[in-house]
């Protein structure tokens, strides 16, 4: 006999799993020819120890050299199931069946990856035969709940979970199924339930604890959530997952502290890449300190996380790798990502329909854009299904004959461009004729804005810790006429009430430039220059104010902006191009246009006006880009700022607008200071929104229709300083004389538009 076998399972008798393991492989590489019994041995032990490449290589060879042997064929498929090789898995497991129909193992195997795989019917025909073979199972029981779960049978689900945990108290996965399937229908005090029973009967589990201010924050409970974890402090201050599970809580209300929560569970586990992705994510959005310095900071996180690549076609992890690589205009990176259809539907399918802002300006061909509208409709329809899974109740008619009642849902409605622009309405209340009613979910503070607007409406219901269900309910206890949302797939707006359909007419405006996926939402807000020429590119009807779809909040664009005597030009020595606008909107082809108009006008300059600036990456990003249309670096230049920027357009002559989501705030800010800007209109609503503005405006001639014209519009303006010195002097007056400065005829013709919309219109509501 080997000496070394005994050594082996001397190792293994000892603990010593991982030497014991890589014994056995020299044995077997030295003598194939040894029995069955030592590569089950050696199978068993690299899938529990998740050498799962080493188990798959090694059960080949197995089943190779005992092509009859059960037990190696069932392991190849348990190991190929780890990798996600589920097809093969499936033929592994296939081929184990056979050779022992009487084994339920197998069986048992192919349904945890059907589950897997989310096919719930294949996984639910399994189960459903094991349960009646041994219905006092609990992991069969288990496996039939996760089937159900996964086609949304959630009733039958919640049944099949509860039976688990009757036949195994401490079953930790069955009780988070349990938990998990009443939040998924929106049932989340069954789901706290649910979680506060399991806390009982299996004291201290780290995954249940964390699961409950998982749910808490689903209901939009964070206070309640935060509280929940430090309570746990005491006895769970140390370990990662509570460090990390406080950070989330916090995360939209204490960004710094969440930061620290969240680099202190890096720290006590640094090769969790779920806790490195928060970091990342969380320093990404940090717009206190050094924001330059944080975006640097969760880059040269990501630099350091080698696997993070891989790891991003998860939806979640793609959504923040993606934000990030935009951030710092790393183009070239992100198409490692995925392709637009892949990404977009990832994250439409898990409910991330926030991440679609970011994938505007990704839109290339005619195909793209009907393709961007189906991922909004993805995500919209699974919204629309679990609404009615838990429908609201809705007051019956008893305002017959009396004023409109308008409500208006966004947590922007404070010191926000969207509440800048949808100022002049609350400015302007016919209130003969309306009550207006507003909702935000903000987490921060109170400001000037949000105090004015509250002191003009008949109700400013403001609750951050609401769940999206309760908000809808407490929408409909009001009683609409219709229901006004600002803000579509973007932060805190929850966007998802809409598909409760709490209101007697719904409608989107402003916050978001393009449909935002609801067909419960009936209307968008719309002028004629924004709407689309193909009206396949809108879900909702078009409700058309008479000349433009925005107006200037005086909030916003002040007159204490000084225009600067003189042009830029003057000062600078030379034409000064520049943008204003976020990076989401940039791209390679958007950066290579500015840079060539750089190039194609003599002496010129870009400069960016964004926090950006401070981000080594950013500038280092840009700069290549430009570099690739002949434009050194020292003819780009930075203004790091957020905020307080209105003053820099003063070292600009010129603003390139982006494409194809165009500016819409920073091309009227470029406009109010003075600017010309250079538009490219395209097909759909976020390609046109600069266009609407410079039609208003009576500047058409700076619209372009294609790449080359951009570009000639750009060097015509830096040629004419006659044309640039008259626009200086007398835009902002053009401005206060056109749709877009008549803010008092802009609230009468906006509010005339809902009267008729309204009265022409008075669908039947469902009961609930």
């Amino acid at each position: 006999m080997d000496e070394r076998l005994a050594r082996a399972d001397s190792l293994l008798k000892a603990g010593q799993a991982g030497p014991a393991a890589d014994l056995i492989i020299q044995i077997l590489s030295d003598q194939p020819e040894s029995q069955a019994q030592l590569y089950r041995t050696l199978v068993v032990q690299l899938h529990q120890q998740k050498r799962y490449e080493e188990g798959e290589a090694w059960s080949q060879k197995a089943t190779a050299r005992f092509p009859r042997d059960f037990s190696l064929w069932n392991a190849r498929g348990v190991i190929l199931r780890r990798l996600h090789r589920y097809d093969e898995a499936v033929k592994a497991l296939d081929q184990a069946q056979k050779l022992d129909p009487k084994s339920l193992a197998p069986a048992v195997n192919k349904g945890n990856i059907y589950n897997d795989q989310s096919k719930g019917p294949a996984a639910e025909a399994v189960f459903t035969k094991l349960v009646r073979a041994d219905p006092r199972n609990a992991e069969y029981q288990r496996g039939l709940a996760r089937a159900l779960i996964a086609q949304k049978k959630f009733e039958p689900a919640v049944a099949r979970a509860r039976q688990a945990v009757m036949l195994k108290k401490d079953y930790v996965d069955a009780w988070l199924d349990w938990s998990g399937a009443e939040a998924q229908r929106q049932n989340f005090t069954a789901a706290i339930e649910a979680t506060d029973r399991a806390i009982a009967a299996v004291p201290g589990d780290q995954r249940l604890l964390e699961a409950k201010a998982v749910i808490l924050r689903r209901m939009g409970l964070a206070a309640a959530a935060e509280e929940h974890l430090l309570s746990l402090l005491p006895a769970h201050g140390g370990e990662a997952w509570l460090q990390h599970a406080l950070g989330g809580a916090i995360a939209d209300r204490d960004r710094a502290r969440a930061n620290a929560y969240f680099q202190r569970a890096l720290e006590l586990q640094p090769d969790n890449l779920e806790y490195r992705v928060a970091l990342i994510e969380s320093l990404e959005r940090s717009r206190h300190g050094d924001e330059g310095a944080n975006i640097e900071a969760a880059y040269r996180l990501f630099e350091e996380t080698p696997d993070l690549l891989h790891a991003a076609f998860t939806p979640k992890h793609a959504k923040v790798v993606n934000e990030l690589l935009i951030r710092v205009c790393a183009f070239d990176q992100l198409g490692s990502l995925g392709s637009f259809r892949d990404l977009g539907r990832g994250w439409a399918e898990s409910g991330r329909h926030t991440a679609l802002l970011k994938h505007l300006a990704r839109v290339e061909t005619a195909e793209d854009r009907h393709e961007l509208l189906a991922q909004h409709r993805i995500w919209g329809d699974a919204a629309l299904e679990a609404a009615a899974r838990d429908p609201i109740r809705r007051p019956k008619r008893a305002r017959a004959g009396e004023k409109i009642r308008i409500g208006f849902m966004s947590s922007d409605l404070r010191s926000h461009p969207v509440g800048y622009f949808a100022f002049p309405l609350f400015e302007a209340i016919d209130r003969s004729r309306f009550e207006v009613f507003c909702y935000s979910f903000y987490h921060g503070a109170e400001d000037g804005v949000q105090k004015f607007i509250t002191s003009k409406v008949d109700a400013y219901r403001w609750n951050p810790d609401i769940s999206t269900r309760d908000a809808a309910q407490m929408i409909a206890d009001d009683d609409l006429d219709i229901l006004i949302e600002l803000g579509g797939s973007t932060h805190m707006n929850k966007l998802e009430v809409m598909a409760y359909r709490p209101a007697r007419l719904h409608a989107s405006w402003l916050g978001y430039p393009h449909s935002a996926g609801l067909t419960s939402i009936d209307y968008i807000v719309l002028d004629p220059n924004l709407v689309p020429p193909d009206p396949e590119l809108l879900l909702e009807k078009p409700m058309l104010m008479p000349h433009s779809w925005l107006a200037l909040g005086r909030r916003a664009f002040a007159e204490n902006y000084v225009i600067n005597e003189g042009l830029p030009e003057d000062a600078n020595g030379c034409i000064t191009f520049g943008t204003a606008n976020n990076p989401h909107k940039y791209s390679e082809a958007v950066l290579r246009t500015w840079a060539r108009v750089v190039r194609e006008t003599p002496n010129s300059r870009f400069r960016f006006i964004r926090p950006e600036g401070g981000t080594p990456t950013f500038r280092k990003n840009v700069e290549k880009y430009f570099a690739m249309e002949g434009v050194p670096a020292d003819r780009v230049s930075y203004r790091v700022i957020r905020g307080l920027h209105m003053s820099y357009y003063n070292e600009v002559d010129i603003t390139l607008d982006p494409f194809p989501l165009t500016g819409g705030t920073t091309t009227c800010e470029a406009l109010w200071m003075g600017l010309p800007v250079v538009n490219l209109r395209g097909e759909a609503l976020f390609e046109r929104l600069s266009g609407s503005i410079l039609t208003n405006l009576g500047l058409t001639q700076h619209i372009a229709s294609d790449l080359e014209e951009y570009v000639a519009i750009a060097r015509a303006l830096a040629a004419d300083r006659a044309q640039r010195l008259e626009l200086r002097h007398t835009l902002r007056d053009r401005m206060r004389a056109s749709p877009l400065g008549r803010n008092e005829q802009f609230a009468r013709d906006f509010y005339d538009l809902v009267a008729r919309t309204v009265e022409s219109r008075q669908p039947a509501v469902a009961s609930a």
